[in-house]
Parts: C-alpha cells; structure tokens; sequence
C-alpha cells in the first residue's frame, strides 16, 4: 500500500487564502506579513481576529519559512474601530461569545505555541494591540508607536494579553501604572522599559528588520530553531499559567456590563485610531 503523508500548507495557498488580512511575500526563506484593509493601515475586525490564529498555524507548519517579520502597512500599526463593539458583548449569542474565548486564547497561543522560527515584530506607528510584536524574539518600533494597554480606560479588565505581555517585561508595578492610567508608551519610552529593542524612523523600519533577519539566516538551521525555542519558553510558561485567567476576567466582565463599551471607546476615538500624539 502506498504510503500516504498529509503535507503542510504551501505558501502559494495560504498567502491567497489570508490576503485580505495580510499581505506576504518571502525570499531566501524570510516571510514578511504585513498587516493590511483595503491595502492601508490594519483596522481591527472581528473576521481577521478569527483569522490570525490560522495564519499562525499554517505559517509555523512550512518549513520553507525560516525567520518571520510581523509588521504594519502605512503609518500605523492597528487601528481600533469602536463601532466592532456596535452589540454589547453580554447581548452576543452564547455560542460566539465562546468562539471568542477560544479565538483570543489561540490568537497567541498558535503564535508563540505554534512558530518554531525567530520571529521580528515591526511595529510602524500608533495604534493599539502591540502584544503581537512584543511577543516577537526582536521588536523594533518608531518613535510615535504606542504600546498602551487600553481596557480600563474603556471600561472593562484587561485580560486579552496586553497586560500580560506588559507584566513579562516591565514588571508588576509599572505595569498596573500603566494599565491604570493608559499612559503613553512611546517608542523610545519603550525602549528604556525593554518593551522594544530599537527605535527607528519608519522609512528605516522594515528594511532594519529584514537586514536582522538575513543576519539571523547566517546561522545553522538548527541553531536558529533551538535560539527560539529557548527565547520563547518564557512566553510559553505565561500563557500557560496566566493567559486564560486574564481572558476569563475580561470577558465575565464584559459579559456583564450593561452599558456596552460602544461610548465609552468614541470617548478615547483619536487615541485607538492612532490619531492622539
């Protein structure tokens, strides 16, 4: 009998199958992923949140991919619309409430659990939701990036990974700072704290990223593989111990406030769109 193997996902199919979230290419083994709507600055949306999580598996499973760059399209990272909050969460269907919980558990966990390869997050300008790139191995930002945790400021716990991430890198008590008062995390900023490697101009941005990437390709495959595999035990242990905790929190809580975040995230508009300096 023959023998029969289920291969991988070839990157000719799932860079088609994911470009309305993200536009790909790949040379000499390094894929970039650049978030995109509409070709233009990423505007969070509930179908890419259902989205990425595959996106990580069938990148993570090709092994013609051997160094990954995340970043942005324009000059801005994620763009956070209030209107995908236009039904209160606790008037969502049972159903989809639970495919959100597991959506935003896998949104990371296929990230970090899934990805075998070093991993470079560009994050190019404001906007909201950096625990992407700052789970990256490298991250580098611009000046005006932000890496600001908005839940309380809307309303609501913050358990997605934001402050998760923050905690893992800045420690306890900056981070309830922060998580409190919603300050600014600029570029630089971010830096100091060791949320981010290096600040660059945006035009510098992504070619900095790919020179890192081709110096990281110098190494044996092995060794690249093994590097990430010790880099990223930190990430795994937290979202093993703690990410789900958080979730959970955040989403009783959304799941019992009356109002509806709707207002509360018009009222912090300028600053999730990546508009507020």
């Amino acid at each position: 009998m023959a023998e029969y193997q289920v291969g991988p996902t070839r990157f000719e199919e799932y860079s088609e199958k994911y470009k309305d979230f993200f536009k790909m290419k790949r040379k000499d083994g390094i894929i970039e992923v650049r978030l995109h709507t509409n070709d233009g600055p990423y505007v969070h949306n509930w179908p890419a949140h259902t989205a990425w999580n595959h996106a990580w598996s069938d990148i993570g499973r090709d092994p013609e991919n051997e160094v990954l760059i995340i970043t942005g399209t324009g000059d801005k990272w994620v763009v956070g619309d209030p209107s995908v909050w236009n039904v209160k969460f606790m008037d969502w269907p049972k159903q989809k409430k639970l495919e959100q919980y597991h959506e935003s558990l896998r949104l990371l966990e296929n990230f970090i659990f899934s990805i075998d390869i070093p991993t470079i997050g560009a994050v190019n300008g404001p906007g909201t939701h950096c625990e992407l790139c700052t789970l990256c191995d490298i991250t580098l930002c611009t000046e005006d990036a932000d890496f600001f945790d908005p839940h309380f400021l809307a309303g609501t716990t913050c358990g997605d990974g934001m402050a998760l991430t923050l905690q893992q890198m800045m420690g306890l008590k900056r981070t309830a700072y922060y998580a409190y008062t919603g300050a600014h995390i600029h570029g630089k900023e971010a830096v100091e704290l060791g949320i981010a490697n290096e600040c660059l101009p945006l035009e510098n941005l992504v070619p900095r990223a790919w020179e890192l990437a081709e110096r990281i390709m110098l190494a044996p495959k092995s060794t690249r593989h093994f590097t990430h595999s010790v880099l990223s035990r930190p990430w795994k242990k937290a979202l093993v111990e703690d990410q789900g905790f958080h979730l959970a929190h955040q989403m009783f809580d959304m799941a019992m406030d009356e109002e509806g975040s709707l207002e509360r995230l018009k009222r912090m508009r300028a600053r999730l769109m990546g508009e507020e300096k």
